[in-house]
């Protein structure tokens, strides 16, 4: 698919955009990777001849936008403060369309327990799962969890990406550890069956009946450890794609994906993370990002690339799609 085919009859002259900023930084724990996400964002957009400007909120209120003429506003924020439907309500109270999904997709995105149950009550597969509350739960009570999800165990805050504070907890001796981790981090603490087998994640673009999958990427990380480093860091974690699972195996992985997204009411763009059971070959979902990495090292590009969409022209049209709710809500009726 084209990039001009997936905008339809959309005009990308850059000019049309007028003023974007580029939000990028932000406060939460991932604001170095979003400082260099808006960075290869702010390039690529500039080097199209969009006006675009970087804007990070953790310096500058976001009025400022509306006074300084922004008309649009590319979201390059990861985590909380960004991705999690706060600056989406800021932006919708100020009418500036912004990418990516609106106030309350994002909401539940973000939260990896909400997002669970919202899947699981569409009949989607996901990981069984135990929710800890930070200062509600006792040492026999994270001790046990291993009888009923097994070892290994991954333990992670339930609003928090980038594989931020996430453990692999393979004895019930860690696991007192890997919770009071988390929980200084969030006040949810999620404990999550460990799916053995392929790591995989798929990219998703458009809106409601045009979203369509990106190509499969399959992650080959050293020992397995698919953590904060390996993602940003090094170049020891292999990215496949073509993904080399077979074709009909990848086909119900990109329909369970865009399934996925849809449910959650998310539009423009996202990314699913999936597991693939290595003896029944069965896909687990574990996690959806509704406003992913733009870096180097990120996936969203990489699989675009394989599909003949290049950085630039993808942020190009990620700009494009820029909307608010009341937008989306005026299509519907």
């Amino acid at each position: 698919m084209t990039l001009r085919q997936a905008q339809g009859e959309r005009d990308l002259d850059p000019r049309s955009f007028g003023k974007v900023a580029v939000l990028m930084g932000g406060k939460s724990a991932e604001r170095e990777v979003s400082l260099m996400s808006g960075s290869g964002v702010l390039k690529a957009l500039q080097s199209k001849g969009v006006d675009a400007h970087a804007y990070d909120p953790a310096e500058r209120d976001l009025v400022e936008l509306k006074r300084k003429g922004f008309a649009r506003c590319f979201i390059a924020l990861h985590g909380r403060f960004g991705e999690d439907g706060t600056v989406q309500g800021a932006l919708e109270l100020l009418g500036i369309p912004y990418t990516g999904s609106g106030v309350m997709a994002s909401a539940i995105s973000i939260d990896k327990v909400m997002t669970k149950r919202v899947w699981l009550a569409e009949g989607l597969p996901t990981p069984r799962y135990t929710l800890l509350r930070r200062g509600a739960y006792t040492r026999e009570q994270v001790r046990v969890i291993p009888d009923d999800l097994g070892l290994p165990v991954i333990v992670k805050p339930a609003r928090e990406g980038s594989s931020i504070g996430v453990a692999k907890v393979q004895g019930y001796s860690q696991m007192q550890e890997a919770v009071d981790a988390a929980a200084a981090l969030d006040a949810d603490v999620l404990c999550e069956q460990f799916v053995s087998g392929d790591e995989v994640t798929c990219p998703i673009l458009g809106t409601g009946d045009t979203a369509h999958a990106l190509p499969v990427i399959r992650i080959v990380a050293p020992e397995g450890n698919y953590d904060y480093q390996n993602k940003y860091f090094t170049d020891d974690t292999k990215y496949l794609v073509p993904s080399g699972l077979p074709a009909e195996e990848e086909a119900a992985i990109q329909e369970m994906v865009v399934k996925a997204y849809r449910v959650l009411g998310c539009r423009g763009w996202g990314r699913v993370d999936v597991m693939i059971d290595g003896a029944t070959r069965k896909p687990s979902l574990l996690e959806i990002n509704t406003s992913p990495g733009m870096t180097g090292h990120s996936l969203v590009p990489m699989s675009a690339r394989a599909a003949g969409i290049s950085y630039e022209d993808l942020c190009l049209q990620l700009l494009a799609s820029a909307s608010l709710d009341l937008d989306q809500g005026a299509a519907q009726t």
